[in-house]
């Protein structure tokens, strides 16, 4: 069956889903390979299928919202909460901790069960798309303690990159800020951020991390944001960083000017 093809301001589907904040783009794609999207009523066969701003689409018969402007918050997730939006063995997502207010966002990368600080969310797929990839060129910051004493050669090394078991982890930069007796605390910075990347690095030391908190990814910075608590960067900052590339302003008259923490919601913690 021919794939419908609006006239008029138009977009692929598969961006227009993930503008929407559902998933990724690649994820959209494989959607419709699937046959579980529907454009107008009609089992859409390609992602390349050109939708118009009037287009009803369903994903697995649910109605695909209109995409709102770009938008990013910052969350500091605690530990104990997995980066997922359902977890099998039944631990707590981040998402049972965000506030209903925030509406569909997804995650800009990861944080592991163990790690806590900096988390990004957005309503827009591209957007984190963007911010996750490593051409971005953005530098993750982290303070981490472990147990062990660093060697600074060592440490110094890794800014040459290393392997570990066949895998090629790209430069990595680490400060010594302090050693108190068996434990020591260190500043990491990189640009990839692999699964376990600085957990697995570190180990190969010698050293065992036994905390692990993200405090900036970008330009995007921890500060003062308390454990838990979700705030919105203001629209102008997040303009300045990504240009015209993105439709950023939130409507309903919020500005995006200020950027006081809203306390999230924990009627059902488990903490």
């Amino acid at each position: 069956m021919a794939d419908p093809t609006p006239k008029g301001d138009t977009e692929r589907v598969a961006k227009r889903i993930a503008r929407a904040g559902i998933c990724s783009r690649r994820e959209a794609e494989r959607l419709i390979a699937d046959g579980r999207v529907r454009v107008d009523g009609v089992v859409i066969e390609t992602p390349a299928t050109l939708v118009g701003p009037d287009a009803r689409i369903l994903v697995d018969d649910r109605l695909v919202p209109r995409p709102s402007a770009a938008a990013l918050w910052r969350y500091h997730k605690p530990t104990g909460e997995i980066v997922t939006r359902n977890d099998p063995r039944g631990r707590r997502t981040i998402f049972a901790s965000l506030p209903d207010t925030l509406g569909y966002v997804v995650t800009v990368g990861r944080l592991d069960l163990n790690s806590e600080g900096l988390l990004l969310l957005t309503n827009d797929g591209e957007l984190a798309r963007k911010l996750e990839l490593p051409a971005t060129g953005w530098t993750r910051r982290y303070r981490v303690r472990v147990n062990g004493r660093p060697d600074e050669r060592a440490l110094k090394a890794l800014e040459d990159g290393v392997t570990i078991d066949g895998q090629r982890y790209g430069a990595i930069k680490v400060a010594i800020d302090s050693q108190k007796g068996a434990n020591a605390w260190l500043t990491v910075s990189l640009r990839e951020g692999k699964n376990r990347e600085i957990r697995k690095v570190l180990e190969h030391l010698d050293l065992r991390v036994n905390r692990l908190i993200r405090i900036a990814y970008g330009p995007f910075q921890l500060g003062t944001l308390k454990r838990g608590d979700v705030a919105k960067v203001p629209d102008k900052v997040l303009e300045d960083q990504m240009g015209s590339t993105f439709d950023i302003g939130s409507k309903g008259g919020d500005s995006g000017k200020t950027d006081k923490p809203r306390k999230v919601l924990r009627a059902n913690s488990r903490r």
